[in-house]
């Protein structure tokens, strides 16, 4: 049986996947938090390694405070560039397969098409440039590596737009959210699904993979969805980005091409408001 190391426990992702690993007959799993292994520390990385023999490390740790991130660049930095790094190292001398996650965010957003795995980084947040350090660094250090950007992650699990939405709706009459960034939500659960089908497909296929829900959508679509998905009455504004400043500037337009994952594992990708609606029936 192979044994598959989870980092980033805790998060949304990494919560998913244990709830799936219970289906996986041939795979045994260990999670692990921040409490149980540093990966921003090289040295702690290959002795915990070093303990155990793994098929596969799946790294979803990650500093993923996008405005706190412009303040706290130092912290960002040592999980999102140097902890990625450690564990593409570890894993490459320790010949296991690695997978890790990147992010929308290290585009500019200014394409009107979305955006393919070979289309120029140009992140314009601290967050962002932090993740695209860790993709370099994952490449760098570990050639075979798969990395999986993603975009506007949510789950039953942990706070993310969708719980918050639905908590300001129960709470207020009216809300402000803003139309004029487009982007893919991507539920937690159909992201999993992908990494343990990319580790059950015949055969490993190193690179960078986009991955969200199939459609389009502005934080304006996606929150109209979940208020009607919930029969609530919230009245919902939509806003320009400029009406609602933040630290941490965001790509306007961050829509990924799924081509290539599609087409080198073989699977199809669900439409981004069905699965909003198979969340948030677990939410009731």
């Amino acid at each position: 049986m192979n044994k598959i190391l989870v980092t980033g426990a805790h998060g949304q992702l990494g919560t998913e996947l244990n709830f799936l690993s219970s289906l996986q007959e041939n795979h045994s799993f260990v999670f692990v938090d921040r409490e149980d292994l540093d990966i921003a520390d090289l040295d702690t990385v290959n002795n915990f390694l070093s303990k155990e023999s793994y098929s596969v490390v799946i790294n979803c740790a990650a500093y993923t405070a996008v405005d706190k991130a412009e303040s706290e660049k130092d912290n960002a930095f040592k999980v999102n560039a140097g902890g990625a790094g450690n564990l593409a190292r570890a894993c490459k001398q320790k010949q296991v397969k690695f997978i890790h996650f990147s992010t929308d965010f290290i585009f500019n957003g200014t394409n009107s098409v979305p955006y393919l795995e070979r289309d120029k980084p140009s992140p314009l947040s601290v967050y962002g440039v932090s993740k695209l350090a860790g993709e370099v660094q994952v490449v760098a250090n570990n050639p075979d590596a798969i990395i999986i950007r993603t975009s506007w992650v949510y789950s039953s699990f942990g706070n993310n737009f969708v719980k918050t939405i639905l908590k300001l709706c129960k709470e207020r009459e009216q809300l402000n959210i803003i139309y004029d960034q487009i982007g893919t939500p991507t539920y937690a659960r159909d992201l999993a699904r992908t990494v343990l089908n990319i580790i059950q497909h015949k055969e490993w296929k190193p690179g960078i993979y986009n991955y969200s829900n199939e459609g389009v959508a502005s934080w304006y679509d996606f929150a109209v969805a979940i208020r009607d998905i919930a029969q609530l009455k919230t009245k919902l504004l939509p806003i320009e980005t400029s009406q609602y400043p933040t630290p941490a500037m965001r790509p306007k337009y961050s829509v990924l091409n799924k081509k290539k994952v599609k087409e080198t594992f073989g699977f199809e990708i669900p439409y981004w408001r069905e699965s909003l609606e198979k969340c948030m029936a677990l939410l009731k």
